[in-house]
């Protein structure tokens, strides 16, 4: 009886074009907060020049008050239903705050806070909304049907939550994988990237583990499904994800870590100075303006200021380098870090295999370049992603490619064509020749951390070619660097293989390698070290390396060849894929941090003395408001130092 298999493996390849899913992506009007904070913001754009220029009062007086309505309702009222959990809150300080200020004539003050807590607002929900989406649009990694192989052998297609522990499933060339199981029979290879993070598709065969969401290539496979589709690995990572970020602390400025102590302290103080004067005689205006005058003084907002402008500056002057912070606790908590893990394939290295060498054998009568025309010439038709490194490097090197006939491709052996009138094959050693005259070659290539790659002619080996993952330039720079800011040198962490994350860990400096990592193993390890204590940087790009960037302290994606769910997942993005890029990051964060602490100690200053002006005198409500807007705007100033542009740190000489 002839297999199913069998009537597959004239399917179409693996390369055939298939539509995309679609990406499932909030757009920014959709969010309330959004609205809300544009709103605002052009409300008061409109009011500031006709206030400035002295326009009718009327006008801008209702544009102000329509601001102080769109940006300050919603954390008005969060602030009030905080008030029922007998929580007092800085976002309803702020507006009464504001309030107070309008009160006593300071709209424009007021109207300026209000916007600025509005975008915080706004900025917040965006971020939430992108994880989120991310972290659904990873569910379509998964197909949503199989197709299962009943006991009479006949075919029928259900989707994948259907599918139990036991069933057998067919899955043709080109197709995602529709569970985790194991092969019962056929051969392929499997790109499963999203899931290890390898650069280069794994040769798949009875016996073998296969994981849903992995993408089939030019051989058909059947699976013997050994998972729940519920537990399956593609479904975990997205558990994780969710879970790790809703479990990751509730992120908070520094300045925010106080703010119910100093909100509740200013409430009671505010209340004080209106009532203790009152209750001795003082006039009802005279009290009340004594009381906004305390409120005006002792409004953090130039505590606010102190921490916004630094992190603000640096989230700007990162981006003009290639890096995008997402806030500014992102901001801030790059600096606090002192581990770093990096990810290998994408990370370290370019995550685009090469060709690295050239071997032809003795008596072949071929040089470099002949070896590698005719292996490119015979590997031309070929789609798999090692046909391409060699077919890139012929044509990198202008070599002229012959015409093929009869080419085949048989899964995780090679492909065999006939190149000017004989055969010739390029596949992996051990599956070609039984001999010895090549092994020495593929033993030093493997060694080195090569793909080795055998070139055979008419049934004789004529050469070997060594494909790599090429590191980047910068990697070993930039593990040097941050050992220095961290004092501990960077851990590999990487689903590929021993061998080749050891080679690789050794050109960079890094001695503490864990490869053959699943996703779940890159999330154990890193809340190992959070348990001991340590802040950790998790650096990646895959859809493998999210949960870990999500469960770290902070995490960093590579920008350029990044999933969505990693560039989703991740705080901040590497854009342009320059490692070097990292170290200067943290260091920005750190100098960020200063300021920081340099301007809350300018605005207490400030606070104090004015405070304390006011209580044991009498503190003219100009002056007050004087001294309140020379401390914001002194510790502005000093925050917007951070947007120069020696203000980014270089690699010394030694990192270069």
């Amino acid at each position: 009886m002839p297999s199913v298999l069998d009537q597959q493996r004239s399917a179409p390849p693996a390369g055939t074009a298939r539509p995309a899913p679609p990406r499932r992506r909030t757009r920014l009007l959709a969010l309330p907060e959004t609205r809300w904070a544009l709103a605002a913001l052009a409300l008061f754009l409109l009011a500031l020049p006709l206030y400035l220029l002295d326009g009718p009062p009327w006008l801008w007086g209702t544009l102000f008050a329509a601001t102080y309505v769109t940006g300050g309702w919603e954390p008005g009222w969060e602030g009030i239903k905080a008030l029922k959990d007998k929580t007092l809150d800085v976002d309803l300080l702020m507006v009464v705050a504001a309030l107070g200020a309008a009160a006593i004539g300071q709209v424009l003050d007021g109207a300026l806070l209000i916007v600025i807590f509005a975008t915080s607002g706004a900025l917040e929900a965006v971020a939430t909304a992108r994880t989120a989406d991310s972290v659904r649009g990873l569910l379509d990694l998964a197909p949503t049907t199989a197709t299962r192989l009943l006991p009479d052998g006949t075919e029928e297609t259900v989707g994948t939550k259907q599918l139990a522990v036991g069933d057998i499933v067919l899955v043709r060339p080109g197709e995602r994988v529709g569970a985790d199981g194991r092969v019962l029979d056929g051969a392929s290879d499997v790109d499963q990237a999203t899931i290890t993070g390898e650069p280069l598709p794994v040769a798949k065969q009875a016996g073998d583990e296969v994981f849903a969401g992995t993408v089939n290539g030019t051989g058909a496979l059947r699976v013997h499904v050994e998972r729940d589709p519920s537990d399956s690995v593609i479904a975990r990572i997205v558990k994780m994800v969710e879970e790790a970020s809703e479990t990751k602390a509730p992120t908070q400025l520094f300045i925010e870590k106080i703010e119910q102590r100093y909100s509740i302290g200013m409430v009671i103080a505010t209340l004080a100075v209106f009532a203790v004067p009152l209750a001795f005689g003082a006039t009802l205006s005279s009290a009340l303006l004594r009381a906004m005058t305390f409120m005006i003084v002792a409004s953090p907002c130039a505590v606010v200021l102190s921490t916004m402008p630094p992190l603000l500056s640096a989230i700007a002057n990162a981006g003009r380098r290639g890096v995008l912070a997402k806030s500014a606790v992102v901001m801030e908590r790059l600096g606090q870090i002192d581990t770093v893990a990096l990810d290998k394939t994408g990370t370290l290295t370019e995550g685009t295999p090469r060709v690295t060498d050239r071997r032809p054998l003795p008596d072949s009568g071929l040089d470099e370049d002949a070896l590698l025309a005719l292996a490119a010439s015979a590997e031309h038709p070929s789609e798999h992603p090692l046909a391409r490194a060699v077919v890139t490097a012929a044509r990198e090197r202008g070599l002229s490619l012959s015409d093929t006939e009869g080419f085949s491709s048989t899964p995780g052996q090679g492909v065999t064509a006939t190149v000017g009138g004989r055969t010739i094959t390029v596949g992996a050693p051990a599956r070609l020749l039984n001999g010895d005259a090549h092994q020495t070659v593929v033993a030093e290539l493997e060694e080195a951390g090569r793909t080795a790659v055998v070139v055979v002619r008419d049934q004789v080996a004529v050469g070997v070619l060594g494909i790599a993952d090429r590191l980047r330039p910068d990697a070993a720079a930039t593990v040097a660097a941050l050992t220095r800011l961290t004092g501990h040198t960077p851990v590999l962490l990487t689903g590929d293989n021993e061998r080749a994350a050891r080679h690789v860990a050794a050109e960079v400096g890094i001695t503490d390698v864990r490869a053959g990592l699943l996703p779940q193993d890159k999330v154990a390890a890193v809340k190992e070290w959070e348990a001991q204590g340590r802040r950790v940087l998790v650096v990646g790009d895959g859809v493998n390396d999210a949960p870990a960037l999500a469960a770290a302290h902070s995490g960093i994606a590579m920008g350029k060849a990044g999933s969505d769910l990693a560039l989703e997942t991740a705080d901040a993005v590497v854009v342009r894929d320059e490692l070097a890029t990292i170290p200067s990051i943290v260091q920005l964060s750190r100098t960020a941090r200063r300021l920081v602490i340099q301007n809350l100690a300018i605005a207490g200053t400030f606070i104090a003395v004015l405070v304390a002006w006011d209580l044991i005198a009498t503190l003219p409500l100009p002056l007050g408001v004087a001294g309140h807007e020379g401390s914001t705007v002194i510790v502005g100033l000093n925050g917007l130092r951070l947007l120069r542009e020696t203000a980014w740190p270089r690699p010394t000489k030694d990192t270069a």
